[in-house]
């Protein structure tokens, strides 16, 4: 028997709907849903905590939409508040967002994952699934609760086969002490590193694999300690997240035979168009991080800037400063020399040798100079100060400038041929 655990964001109607899962909708209009059984499907959301049938839900019940909208209202206010002020202050206020803009935004929206054990032929019980992935939940919960929060969850015991719905989001305390929506930060700060961590992040190589890995591993540990025989090798290529009115396993059409007969009918060119392919698929979703991390992007570049100026600039300015303090005292010098000063002749030499003691200090305070001026600019609360203003003004154009490099690439990737991958029998359009 399989068990399987799938993880989805958005659709193609955008950031996938929590009233499929507590069923804020006319069943009588599903295909898939036998109406006489969804009474006895089980919900769960993070501020009741309680297990509570259909059927048996009061009326002030929460609804999944109601629980989602409250908790990222009492956990995000902050942020959201503190964001939009920053884009007001530096000029930017278009781009301020509602907390419904958060909550339905492909990164910060909540995720949902599918867990089921076995298919439409041969499953576990209502229950034991339900104890298994409490258990698991419960675990998962114990050790990354402090990024992860688990929102609701819903026991359908209405379709084909018994599956229990998920949702939960991530996030982390940003550099102003607000807590904000962010998976990939999150899981950084949780310990997952990633799958290969000598390669830059990637598509292909994201700490999301990692601890969907983790998670996968200990829900069957957790199968096999109810008693369960689960086939452990992992199934790539054909499956799909699926979002409709019902949750249905997807299986394979074509056959071993047909799909060798496939891969022998490609010639030599398509290994180059796969390569290429990936090539580009990976700059793009290494723009596109980089694009999510901004503020970290921004403020490493600005502290790294922010150094060289101060080992560079200052050392300029003293310079220019110094070679037009000495411009000065040499043109006094020599006015006090000339006819034109009426000051008495016995006196002229005593003024010049004083202009040449003070020129002389000017020249050796040099270094003096620089280490102070240095050291003040050094300070933790003027650097903070200064950096931030240089991430505030350069933030936009940086921005900006990503957004055109991916522009193009999106661009030459609509240009290059569909090309379809096959992998021992399984087919997989990219």
């Amino acid at each position: 028997m399989r068990c399987s655990r799938h993880n989805g964001r958005v659709g193609k109607n955008g950031s996938y709907n929590p009233k499929h899962n507590d069923r804020e909708f006319d069943v009588e209009q599903a295909d898939n849903i036998d109406p006489t059984k969804t009474p006895y499907n089980v919900y769960w959301n993070c501020f009741d905590r309680e297990l509570v049938l259909h059927k048996d839900r009061p009326e002030d019940y929460k609804t999944f939409t109601e629980v989602e909208t409250d908790f990222y209202d009492l956990l995000y206010k902050d942020y959201l508040e503190g964001q939009s002020n920053r884009y007001i202050k530096s000029g930017h206020a278009n781009r301020c967002k509602t907390m419904e803009d958060i909550r339905k935004n492909k990164r910060t929206c909540p995720e949902e994952t599918i867990y089921q054990i076995g298919n439409i032929d041969e499953s576990v019980s209502y229950d034991e699934l339900l104890k298994i992935t409490v258990e698991f939940l419960n675990a998962i919960q114990e050790k990354y609760g402090e990024h992860m929060h688990i929102l609701n969850w819903a026991l359908h015991v209405d379709e084909g086969t018994p599956h229990i719905h998920e949702r939960h989001v991530f996030d982390v305390f940003n550099e102003y002490g607000e807590r904000q929506p962010k998976q990939e930060q999150a899981l950084k700060e949780m310990g997952i590193d990633l799958p290969d961590p000598d390669k830059k992040p990637s598509k292909f190589n994201n700490r999301k694999m990692k601890f969907d890995d983790e998670c996968r591993k200990t829900f069957i540990e957790i199968c096999k300690k109810h008693g369960l025989t689960i086939e452990e090798e992992p199934i790539y290529g054909g499956r799909q997240y699926l979002e409709k009115q019902d949750y249905i396993i997807q299986k394979q059409n074509a056959t071993i035979a047909e799909s060798q007969e496939k891969f022998e009918a490609v010639n030599s060119k398509y290994e180059e168009l796969l390569a290429e392919n990936k090539r580009l698929a990976e700059k793009n979703d290494n723009l596109e991080i980089k694009i999510e991390d901004m503020e970290g992007l921004v403020k490493e570049v600005s502290d790294i800037a922010y150094n060289k100026a101060c080992d560079v600039l200052v050392d300029e300015i003293i310079d220019k400063t110094q070679a037009e303090d000495l411009r000065l005292i040499k043109d006094y010098k020599r006015w006090v020399e000339s006819d034109e000063c009426k000051l008495p002749k016995k006196i002229k030499p005593f003024v010049a040798e004083h202009l040449n003691k003070v020129a002389s200090v000017v020249a050796g305070i040099k270094k003096k100079v620089i280490s102070k001026i240095r050291k003040s600019l050094l300070l933790p609360e003027k650097r903070q100060a200064y950096t931030k203003e240089i991430v505030e003004e350069a933030q936009p154009s940086i921005l900006e400038l990503l957004k055109k490099t991916k522009k193009k690439i999106d661009e030459a990737d609509k240009s290059r041929p569909q090309i379809k991958s096959i992998n021992r029998g399984k087919e997989e359009i990219r």
